[in-house]
Protein backbone atom coordinates (compact mmCIF):
# COMPACT_ATOMS: atom_id res chain seq x y z
CA UNK A 1 0.00 0.00 0.00
CA UNK A 2 1.75 3.37 -1.35
CA UNK A 3 2.41 6.25 1.63
CA UNK A 4 -0.01 9.12 1.45
CA UNK A 5 1.71 12.26 2.16
CA UNK A 6 0.31 15.85 2.79
CA UNK A 7 2.39 18.14 1.35
CA UNK A 8 2.41 22.16 3.23
CA UNK A 9 3.28 24.22 -0.10
CA UNK A 10 3.92 28.08 0.99
CA UNK A 11 3.75 30.17 -2.19
CA UNK A 12 4.74 34.65 -2.69
CA UNK A 13 4.63 35.97 -5.66
CA UNK A 14 5.90 32.89 -7.11
CA UNK A 15 4.20 32.21 -10.73
CA UNK A 16 7.91 31.87 -12.27
CA UNK A 17 8.55 28.61 -10.55
CA UNK A 18 5.02 27.30 -9.05
CA UNK A 19 4.31 25.23 -12.10
CA UNK A 20 7.41 23.59 -12.25
CA UNK A 21 7.87 23.36 -8.15
CA UNK A 22 4.28 21.74 -8.65
CA UNK A 23 4.36 19.75 -11.36
CA UNK A 24 7.42 17.70 -9.43
CA UNK A 25 5.43 17.74 -6.45
CA UNK A 26 2.27 15.41 -7.89
CA UNK A 27 4.79 13.47 -10.20
CA UNK A 28 6.48 11.84 -7.20
CA UNK A 29 6.67 8.01 -7.34
CA UNK A 30 4.84 4.94 -5.10
CA UNK A 31 3.30 7.63 -2.83
CA UNK A 32 0.16 9.09 -2.96
CA UNK A 33 0.58 13.07 -2.49
CA UNK A 34 -2.26 15.97 -1.82
CA UNK A 35 -1.04 19.09 -2.05
CA UNK A 36 -2.42 22.18 0.27
CA UNK A 37 -1.44 25.40 -0.44
CA UNK A 38 -0.73 28.50 1.31
CA UNK A 39 -1.00 32.18 -0.93
CA UNK A 40 0.08 35.01 0.71
CA UNK A 41 -0.87 38.37 -0.64
CA UNK A 42 0.88 38.30 -3.87
CA UNK A 43 0.31 40.47 -7.31
CA UNK A 44 1.40 38.08 -9.44
CA UNK A 45 -1.80 36.08 -9.66
CA UNK A 46 -0.69 33.19 -7.81
CA UNK A 47 -4.28 33.26 -6.21
CA UNK A 48 -5.93 33.27 -9.10
CA UNK A 49 -3.62 30.38 -10.53
CA UNK A 50 -3.62 28.13 -7.26
CA UNK A 51 -7.64 28.00 -7.71
CA UNK A 52 -7.80 27.18 -11.08
CA UNK A 53 -5.12 23.93 -10.45
CA UNK A 54 -7.00 22.89 -7.22
CA UNK A 55 -10.47 23.38 -9.71
CA UNK A 56 -8.84 20.81 -12.43
CA UNK A 57 -7.01 18.36 -9.83
CA UNK A 58 -8.49 17.14 -6.56
CA UNK A 59 -5.31 16.46 -5.30
CA UNK A 60 -4.77 19.76 -4.75
CA UNK A 61 -6.29 22.25 -2.08
CA UNK A 62 -5.53 25.61 -0.75
CA UNK A 63 -6.33 27.73 2.29
CA UNK A 64 -8.45 31.14 1.99
CA UNK A 65 -6.35 33.45 -0.12
CA UNK A 66 -6.48 36.90 1.38
CA UNK A 67 -4.16 36.93 4.03
CA UNK A 68 -0.71 38.93 4.05
CA UNK A 69 1.57 36.88 6.92
CA UNK A 70 4.90 39.05 5.96
CA UNK A 71 7.04 36.24 5.85
CA UNK A 72 7.55 32.39 4.87
CA UNK A 73 7.47 31.25 8.66
CA UNK A 74 4.44 32.65 9.79
CA UNK A 75 2.79 31.02 6.26
CA UNK A 76 4.32 27.59 6.99
CA UNK A 77 2.74 27.98 10.68
CA UNK A 78 -0.80 28.84 9.08
CA UNK A 79 -0.48 25.97 7.02
CA UNK A 80 0.58 23.59 10.35
CA UNK A 81 -1.99 25.12 12.20
CA UNK A 82 -4.97 24.41 9.80
CA UNK A 83 -3.82 21.43 7.88
CA UNK A 84 -6.38 18.35 7.82
CA UNK A 85 -4.78 15.33 9.56
CA UNK A 86 -7.35 12.96 8.07
CA UNK A 87 -5.53 9.68 6.81
CA UNK A 88 -2.14 11.06 6.02
CA UNK A 89 0.72 8.65 6.86
CA UNK A 90 3.48 11.69 6.25
CA UNK A 91 3.58 15.35 6.41
CA UNK A 92 5.76 17.41 4.31
CA UNK A 93 6.84 21.27 3.45
CA UNK A 94 7.88 22.48 0.19
CA UNK A 95 8.64 26.30 -1.06
CA UNK A 96 7.30 27.25 -4.18
CA UNK A 97 10.53 27.40 -6.53
CA UNK A 98 12.52 24.05 -6.27
CA UNK A 99 12.41 20.96 -7.72
CA UNK A 100 11.77 17.63 -6.85
CA UNK A 101 13.23 14.41 -8.09
CA UNK A 102 10.56 11.89 -8.33
CA UNK A 103 12.06 9.21 -5.45
CA UNK A 104 12.48 12.45 -2.63
CA UNK A 105 8.82 11.51 -0.57
CA UNK A 106 9.60 7.79 -1.21
CA UNK A 107 13.13 8.15 -0.39
CA UNK A 108 12.13 9.82 2.79
CA UNK A 109 9.17 7.06 3.85
CA UNK A 110 11.74 4.50 3.06
CA UNK A 111 15.03 5.93 5.44
CA UNK A 112 12.48 6.69 8.31
CA UNK A 113 11.45 3.73 8.35
CA UNK A 114 14.44 1.86 8.22
CA UNK A 115 15.94 4.21 11.15
CA UNK A 116 12.68 4.05 13.02
CA UNK A 117 12.47 8.15 13.15
CA UNK A 118 9.76 10.38 13.13
CA UNK A 119 11.24 13.37 11.37
CA UNK A 120 13.43 13.15 8.32
CA UNK A 121 15.30 16.31 6.05
CA UNK A 122 18.54 15.68 3.25
CA UNK A 123 21.00 17.53 1.46
CA UNK A 124 19.75 18.99 -1.65
CA UNK A 125 21.36 20.42 -4.59
CA UNK A 126 21.61 23.99 -4.82
CA UNK A 127 21.49 25.83 -8.72
CA UNK A 128 21.61 28.97 -10.32
CA UNK A 129 20.45 30.60 -13.12
CA UNK A 130 23.76 30.34 -14.64
CA UNK A 131 24.24 26.89 -14.18
CA UNK A 132 26.32 26.88 -11.83
CA UNK A 133 25.22 23.69 -8.94
CA UNK A 134 26.85 22.73 -5.40
CA UNK A 135 25.72 20.07 -3.03
CA UNK A 136 24.80 21.62 0.24
CA UNK A 137 25.65 19.47 3.15
CA UNK A 138 23.91 18.93 6.16
CA UNK A 139 24.30 15.39 7.16
CA UNK A 140 26.62 15.71 9.41
CA UNK A 141 25.64 13.97 12.50
CA UNK A 142 23.68 15.52 14.73
CA UNK A 143 24.85 16.79 18.34
CA UNK A 144 23.28 17.32 21.50
CA UNK A 145 22.11 20.47 21.25
CA UNK A 146 22.15 21.92 17.60
CA UNK A 147 18.50 21.88 17.40
CA UNK A 148 18.94 25.11 19.78
CA UNK A 149 21.41 26.89 17.26
CA UNK A 150 20.66 25.77 13.60
CA UNK A 151 18.02 23.85 11.52
CA UNK A 152 18.62 20.28 10.45
CA UNK A 153 18.76 21.57 6.63
CA UNK A 154 16.59 23.40 4.06
CA UNK A 155 12.81 22.79 5.33
CA UNK A 156 11.50 22.31 2.35
CA UNK A 157 13.49 18.67 2.95
CA UNK A 158 11.17 18.05 5.53
CA UNK A 159 9.10 15.06 6.61
CA UNK A 160 6.80 14.03 9.58
CA UNK A 161 5.01 11.19 10.83
CA UNK A 162 1.95 11.31 11.71
CA UNK A 163 2.91 10.90 15.58
CA UNK A 164 5.20 13.92 15.03
CA UNK A 165 3.15 16.36 13.02
CA UNK A 166 -0.33 16.17 15.42
CA UNK A 167 1.59 16.86 18.01
CA UNK A 168 3.60 20.17 16.43
CA UNK A 169 0.08 20.78 15.13
CA UNK A 170 -1.14 21.13 18.66
CA UNK A 171 1.77 22.94 19.80
CA UNK A 172 1.55 25.36 17.33
CA UNK A 173 -2.17 25.61 17.88
CA UNK A 174 -1.39 26.26 21.89
CA UNK A 175 1.36 29.06 21.00
CA UNK A 176 -0.26 30.37 17.95
CA UNK A 177 0.66 33.85 18.55
CA UNK A 178 4.08 33.67 20.65
CA UNK A 179 5.30 31.60 17.72
CA UNK A 180 4.75 34.40 15.22
CA UNK A 181 8.00 35.75 17.01
CA UNK A 182 10.16 33.00 15.53
CA UNK A 183 11.73 34.16 12.49
CA UNK A 184 12.33 30.64 10.99
CA UNK A 185 9.70 27.82 10.32
CA UNK A 186 12.53 24.74 9.82
CA UNK A 187 14.69 25.83 12.36
CA UNK A 188 11.43 25.69 14.92
CA UNK A 189 10.22 22.76 14.03
CA UNK A 190 13.40 20.54 14.05
CA UNK A 191 14.18 21.96 17.50
CA UNK A 192 10.77 20.84 18.48
CA UNK A 193 11.06 17.47 17.34
CA UNK A 194 14.41 17.01 19.16
CA UNK A 195 13.12 18.61 22.55
CA UNK A 196 10.26 16.12 22.94
CA UNK A 197 12.26 12.91 21.81
CA UNK A 198 11.32 12.25 18.35
CA UNK A 199 14.24 11.02 16.50
CA UNK A 200 15.21 12.96 13.45
CA UNK A 201 16.95 11.37 10.56
CA UNK A 202 19.54 13.74 8.38
CA UNK A 203 19.62 11.85 4.62
CA UNK A 204 22.78 12.44 2.66
CA UNK A 205 21.21 11.56 -0.97
CA UNK A 206 20.36 14.82 -2.09
CA UNK A 207 16.78 14.56 -3.68
CA UNK A 208 16.01 18.04 -4.31
CA UNK A 209 16.88 20.97 -6.59
CA UNK A 210 17.15 23.80 -4.36
CA UNK A 211 17.03 27.11 -6.80
CA UNK A 212 18.90 30.17 -5.82
CA UNK A 213 17.74 33.56 -7.02
CA UNK A 214 17.49 37.24 -6.25
CA UNK A 215 13.92 36.52 -3.89
CA UNK A 216 14.84 34.06 -2.15
CA UNK A 217 13.89 35.06 1.63
CA UNK A 218 17.27 32.36 3.03
CA UNK A 219 18.84 30.70 0.21
CA UNK A 220 22.23 28.62 0.46
CA UNK A 221 24.19 30.47 2.49
CA UNK A 222 27.05 31.07 0.53
CA UNK A 223 29.29 33.53 -0.95
CA UNK A 224 31.00 36.48 1.18
CA UNK A 225 27.86 38.86 1.42
CA UNK A 226 26.04 35.61 2.69
CA UNK A 227 28.57 35.52 5.59
CA UNK A 228 28.43 39.12 6.25
CA UNK A 229 24.50 38.77 6.74
CA UNK A 230 24.98 36.10 8.90
CA UNK A 231 27.69 37.93 10.88
CA UNK A 232 25.63 40.75 11.40
CA UNK A 233 22.30 38.37 12.66
CA UNK A 234 25.00 37.68 15.18
CA UNK A 235 26.71 41.10 16.43
CA UNK A 236 22.93 42.34 16.50
CA UNK A 237 21.87 40.03 18.82
CA UNK A 238 19.02 38.19 16.25
CA UNK A 239 21.07 34.93 16.55
CA UNK A 240 21.50 33.45 19.61
CA UNK A 241 17.71 35.63 20.83
CA UNK A 242 16.24 33.10 18.33
CA UNK A 243 18.17 30.25 20.12
CA UNK A 244 16.61 31.97 23.75
CA UNK A 245 13.04 32.08 22.22
CA UNK A 246 12.80 28.81 20.55
CA UNK A 247 14.59 27.17 23.62
CA UNK A 248 11.62 28.76 25.96
CA UNK A 249 8.77 27.81 23.44
CA UNK A 250 9.46 24.23 23.32
CA UNK A 251 10.09 23.92 26.83
CA UNK A 252 13.74 23.61 27.53
CA UNK A 253 14.30 27.12 29.64
CA UNK A 254 14.60 25.12 32.47
CA UNK A 255 17.04 22.57 31.32
CA UNK A 256 20.59 22.71 32.98
CA UNK A 257 22.20 23.26 30.01
CA UNK A 258 20.04 25.92 28.17
CA UNK A 259 19.67 27.85 31.93
CA UNK A 260 23.59 28.43 32.01
CA UNK A 261 23.21 31.06 28.58
CA UNK A 262 19.72 31.97 27.88
CA UNK A 263 20.08 35.17 29.91
CA UNK A 264 22.28 36.30 27.00
CA UNK A 265 24.86 37.26 29.53
CA UNK A 266 28.38 37.61 28.85
CA UNK A 267 29.00 34.67 31.55
CA UNK A 268 26.32 33.26 29.00
CA UNK A 269 28.10 33.76 25.86
CA UNK A 270 31.37 32.24 27.67
CA UNK A 271 29.89 28.98 28.41
CA UNK A 272 28.63 28.58 25.12
CA UNK A 273 31.87 29.56 23.71
CA UNK A 274 33.57 26.18 25.69
CA UNK A 275 30.88 24.22 24.50
CA UNK A 276 30.59 25.04 20.69
CA UNK A 277 30.87 21.09 19.81
CA UNK A 278 27.49 20.56 22.04
CA UNK A 279 25.78 23.50 19.85
CA UNK A 280 26.88 22.87 15.95
CA UNK A 281 27.14 19.39 13.46
CA UNK A 282 29.71 20.33 11.13
CA UNK A 283 33.35 20.69 12.53
CA UNK A 284 34.09 23.78 11.36
CA UNK A 285 31.15 25.10 12.38
CA UNK A 286 31.65 24.54 16.08
CA UNK A 287 34.88 26.48 15.58
CA UNK A 288 33.12 29.43 13.99
CA UNK A 289 29.84 29.02 16.56
CA UNK A 290 32.50 29.15 19.19
CA UNK A 291 34.85 32.36 18.52
CA UNK A 292 31.43 34.07 17.41
CA UNK A 293 30.06 33.34 20.97
CA UNK A 294 33.43 34.89 22.67
CA UNK A 295 32.98 38.01 20.63
CA UNK A 296 30.11 38.30 21.62
CA UNK A 297 30.85 38.61 25.46
CA UNK A 298 33.43 40.74 24.31
CA UNK A 299 30.82 42.93 22.76
CA UNK A 300 28.17 42.16 26.08
CA UNK A 301 31.36 44.14 28.19
CA UNK A 302 31.72 46.95 26.77
CA UNK A 303 27.67 47.79 26.82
Amino acid sequence: MKSKFLVLLAAYNGMKWLEEQVESILNQKDVLVTLLISVDGSSDGSEEWVSTLSENNPNVRYLTHGGSFGGAARNFFRLVNEAPLETFDYFSFADQDDIWLPEKLSQASRLMTAEAADGYSGNVTAFWPDGRETLIEKSQPQVTFDHLFESAGPGCTFVFSRELFTDFQAHITGHFEEIQNVSLHDWYAYAFSRAQGYKWVIDSRPFMRYRQHGNNQFGANTGIAALKSRLSKVCDGWWLSQSALISKLVGLESDPFVRRWISLSRGGMLFLALNGRKCRRRPRDKLVFSALCLLLAVLTRKK
